[in-house]
Formats: C-alpha cells, structure tokens, sequence
C-alpha cells in the first residue's frame, strides 16, 4: 500500500501527453510486459485517488472545532423519521467559526476536540435552535425601560403614583413619558384622561402610551404645546377623544399621537443606546437570538451598527423601514449597509392598515359588537395603498402590513394582490433572487376563512403573536360577538390550509419571553388556567417552535441560514432548564435560559 500510495501521489501529478510519453519510454526499454505491469499501476493508482476523493473525509481528517457542547437532549428541528418521536434529537454540538460544525452523539463530536477546543457540558439540558421573534420594536422596549413603566399596573391610582414617582426625580419642565398602561386590568376598566394626569404632573408635560402602541393619554400642557385644542380635527386613521363640550380628554388615537410625539424632545443619543443595551440584555436573557425589528428612527440603526462594530449586538437584527418613506430615501438605507450581513440589514417595509382591538382602533367590515358606532379606523384610501405597494414591490422590497382587523386585512390583501400581479406581469425579481416576496401580514388576529383562504393562494405569511392572547381573551369576544371570535388568532386554520406561520412577540407590547407563546398556542388558556378561548385553534409543540424557528427564519428569507441545529447553518442555539416538549403546559411559562449562544458564542448564561 505504501508503494501504491506513493505511485498515486506521482502518477496524479502526470499529465496525459507526459503518462504517453512514459508509456512509450518504457515500451521501448521493458518490453510489451512491463509495458501492461506499469499500465496496471497507473490504472490501479487512478482507481484508488478516485475513490479517496469519494469518500467522505472521516472524523479525524476534519478541521477541529473551536467548541463543542456535549452530554445534551438536542431538538434539532429536523422532521423524524420514527413513531416515538416527530423531530430528530442528537446529544453534541461541534461549533468551528460561527457555524454548526457538526451535530451527532457525543463519541462522534468529541472526536473533534483539539488542543484549542473549547468543551461545554450541558448536562443533559434541553438544547433548540435559538427563537427568532419574527416581530418587535426594540429601542421603543429600551426607552420604556428608561421611563415611566407602566406594565401591569391595577388601578388608576397605581398608574398614578408610579407617574408621579418619576415627576419628583424630573428636572423642571422636562417631559414625562413611558408607557404599557391597559385599563382593563383596573376595576373600573375606564380609560384615563388628562385630568388625572394634570394633578400629579407638576406642571411638565406627560405622554403615556397605552400597552398597544396604539392610543395614548397626554395631559394638558402636553396637549397645548401640540396645539391639540377644541377646533382640532381628526387626522386620517386617527381620533381625538372628546367629552360632551368637545373639549379634547387627552385620548389619543393612532395617528392623532403624532401631533404629540412631533413636540417632544429627542431622546439623546446615549439614552437610545443605553436603552437598547438594556433591551439588547433582555432578548438573550429569554433566548432570542434573532429579532426582526421596528425601531423606525433611523438614529436606531446606526446605533445598532456601532454595537455591531464594538462587539456588542448580542442578537442578529433584520431591521424594518417604514412603507410610507420615499423610494429613493428607502433604497438609499438600503443600500447603506451590506444586506449579506447576517447580523445586522435592513428588511421589509412595515405598513399600518388599522390600529389595534383594545383601543377600538383595528379595522372591522362590520361594527364592534361592544361600541356599534365605530368599525375602527383604516389607516388608507385603497387606490394609493394599492399603488403605494405596487410600487415598492416593483422596486424589490418584501412588504409587511400591519393588519389586525379583517377590514384591515381585506385592504392588505387586496393591495398585495395588486402587487403580485405587476411583479409578475414585470418578471420583477424577489430581495432573495426568487419568485416569492414572501409578502406578509403582522398580526392578522381577526380574519374570516375566505381570507386565509387567500392567504395560501397569494402566499402570504400570516406574522403572529400567540402571547397577545393571553392579554386579549379578556375582552376580545366582547369586542368582536362571538361568531367573529371564534375565528380570531385563528392558527390552527393557518397551518391547516397551508399558510406559513411566523411566530414573534410584538416587545414591548407583550413581554419578550417566547415561553409566553409557546403556553398560549399550546393551551389558549389564560396564564392561571381559568378562562379558554376557542381550543381548536390550539398549536401542538412541535408546531409552535416551528413558527418560532424555521417559519420566522422563512418570513425573512433567511430558512438556509437559521431555525434548525445541522451542520452548516448558524450556531444560534438555546438551553432551557426543561425540555419544554415533554414539561406540562402550566410549567412552561416558568421555563429559564440557562444558556443563549449567538454565532457560537455564549452571550447569556444564568448565574
């Protein structure tokens, strides 16, 4: 063997015209025997370098890894082929740069150590790809930290003593803000006005958004420096709220918020990205590795870039830019940044049909079954919408459309329909190169079967938040009768029909834990077990990690890269203190990260 290896090494290096030449030399000095002996050589040599490169390189000729992760129960995310199971469990993970080197049993993986490698044991820990929130807004849950939170406060006195708390620590004059207040956790479940706010605002001006985003209270002073007084009209998809003279009350409504948010002051620069930081934390504490984000100010982003740059954006962001921006100004932020990078890009364009169904702002065909006056307030014309989407597919952006109503729904629909319809006509070219723009639908929490009926046949994705229903079982159904809601946040439906679904939280709205969702589309009970909404529209497990994993990975075109633990794909992983599979649904919303890996290094771990 050792002469025939040495032959080969020789004889491949050869090339025709020479091996002729030898074969003619050696004719003529050995004669016609040893002519076919070393005619068999050759032959027996070639045969042997092809079947070397045939073959798979063994464990031991392959590079080692910079670290493997052993003695763990690893959910890969890859379908099973077996009746006791339904996705592909292994025990080690091989990491070499930034990407899954190799997953298998913990003998195979260990062959990979090297002198250099680094080895994690897991000790027999849950490990699954890392959750991609397939919908936030980052820099709006960092500022809110910094502010005035009001998450989960009971009573409106409670509201009002954590306002005045920051009013004494404010320096005269400065502004107020803060927000994640929802009235119908209060026993008087009555939105406030902004005379509760103007007796413990000392004079400075105080903005608070409800936990929607979608409405908000402004106190007097804060109403006058926006010039919001009694001859103020109601801007397109929004309200000013009123009392029986017509004086405003301080509620505002969708777009009438802009009014307000136009007088108040910049954040800071460092306050932005302290906030991010602190939100940036947040994420890897609950495992999310990936964040699709809208954080519209562009100031966001470039902070986010500088993070980057330092080492410290310890999630992979795809950033959102707003639909209603000129083409030329999008394209130009485009372009700005390289959209191979698979840490930081920008993505889709978000677009707002409607506002939301706790502030009777979502968009309905028919009126609310609790305030008959109102169907909520869509936010566009249909003909500029349908041209305004037309000509921002046309110029190869992926959109996504606000859409929480099933009027706003409609409009997203039909306004993609229109789209697709020029793309094809123009054999116009995806962001990803393909056929699909993987058009989308955020939120899409009251629909009608027709309409995911649409859904598969316009393959749209339906972006959903399965933790908004453990917030809106409370009232939903008296928002919407009960024939509507027993067709809301309908995903069993969606998958049923074919329709991909992407699973995120809508941070801060919600909180960022994706145990959260995993609970409500396993259960679609509330989180003390008391009240259910309509069960046949609940997820199994597997499905639901899914939408989490692979169908956001989809939804932003990234399915190659992310959502499964196999070799090649990123090392974006998570270790969870149970298996939340096997756990008991009321266990899985006390479920811990113990371990967040982003590109294979470790960016959380518990203490």
């Amino acid at each position: 063997m050792p002469f025939l290896s040495g032959l080969r090494q020789s004889s491949i290096e050869l090339s025709p015209h020479s091996r002729a030449g030898l074969m003619n030399a050696a004719s003529s000095r050995f004669g016609r025997t040893h002519c076919w002996i070393l005619t068999l050589i050759v032959i027996l040599s070639n045969a042997l370098a092809l079947a070397q490169d045939a073959a798979p390189p063994t464990t031991e000729s392959k590079p080692k890894a910079d670290a493997i992760f052993i003695h763990a129960n690893i959910y890969t995310g890859v379908p099973a082929n077996s009746q006791f199971s339904s996705v592909l469990r292994e025990e080690a993970i091989a990491v070499r740069g930034d990407r899954i080197q190799a997953v298998g049993k913990n003998v195979e993986i260990e062959k990979l150590k090297g002198p250099q490698t680094q080895v994690i044991d897991l000790g027999g820990h849950f490990v699954m790809p890392g959750f991609n929130d397939a919908h936030m807004h980052l820099a709006d849950a960092g500022l809110q930290k910094l502010n005035v939170d009001l998450i989960g406060v009971k009573t409106l006195d409670e509201f009002r003593n954590r306002l005045l708390a920051k009013v004494e620590t404010a320096k005269p004059g400065e502004w107020i803000l803060g927000g994640g207040w929802d009235e119908t956790l209060w026993p008087v479940k009555t939105l406030p006005n902004r005379w509760d706010l103007d007796e413990v605002s000392g004079g400075h001006p105080v903005f608070l958004d409800r936990v929607d985003g979608h409405l908000a209270v402004a106190n007097t002073r804060a109403l006058q420096l926006a010039s919001i007084t009694i001859a103020s009209k109601d801007p397109q998809g929004g309200q000013v709220d009123r009392d029986e003279n017509g004086q405003p009350t301080g509620i505002l409504r969708d777009t009438a918020t802009q009014a307000v948010r136009g007088v108040i002051p910049r954040s800071t620069h460092e306050m932005r990205q302290h906030g991010i930081e602190a939100a940036l934390a947040d994420l890897a504490e609950h495992g999310v590795t990936s964040a699709q984000d809208y954080s519209p100010d562009w100031e966001n982003f470039q902070i986010y870039e500088q993070l980057e740059r330092e080492g410290k954006l310890t999630a992979r962001i795809s950033e959102w830019l707003p639909f209603d921006d000129s083409i030329e100004d999008l394209k130009s932020k485009r372009d700005s940044h390289p959209q191979s990078d698979l840490t930081l890009h920008t993505g889709m364009l978000k677009g707002f049909m409607d506002g939301s169904l706790g502030g009777h702002t979502a968009a309905l065909l028919e009126p609310y079954a609790d305030d008959p006056k109102t169907s909520g307030l869509p936010r566009y014309e249909a003909a500029k919408l349908n041209e305004m989407a037309k000509d921002r597919v046309l110029a190869g952006f992926q959109l996504g459309f606000h859409a929480i109503g099933d009027r706003g729904v409609q409009m997203a629909l039909d306004a993609f329909a229109e789209a697709e319809k020029a793309v094809r006509e123009q054999k116009v070219k995806a962001p990803n190169g393909g056929d699909d723009f993987r058009l989308r639908i955020e939120h899409a929490q009251v629909t009608m079967p027709a309409q995911i009926a649409r859904f598969k046949e316009l393959k749209v994705i339906a972006s959903m938040q399965p933790s908004h229903l453990l917030t809106d079982m409370r009232w939903a159904t008296d928002r919407l009768g009960p024939k509507r809601a027993a067709t809301s946040y309908a995903w069993a439906a969606f998958l049923n029909k074919g329709v991909t679904l992407a699973f995120g939280t809508d941070y801060p709205v919600e909180p960022v834990a994706p145990f959260r969702g995993l609970y409500a589309a396993v259960t679609r009970k509330s989180e003390n077990g008391k009240q259910e909404f309509f069960p046949e529209q609940k997820l199994t497990m597997d499905q639901a990690i899914a939408a989490y994993t692979t169908g956001s990975a989809f939804a932003e075109f990234e399915e190659k890269e992310k959502g499964k633990l196999v070799a090649g794909m990123l090392a974006d992983f998570v270790v969870l203190d149970r298996d939340v599979t096997a756990a008991s649904p009321e266990k899985e919303l006390a479920t811990k990260v113990l371990r967040t890996v982003v590109g294979g290094k470790t960016v959380y771990e518990a203490k």
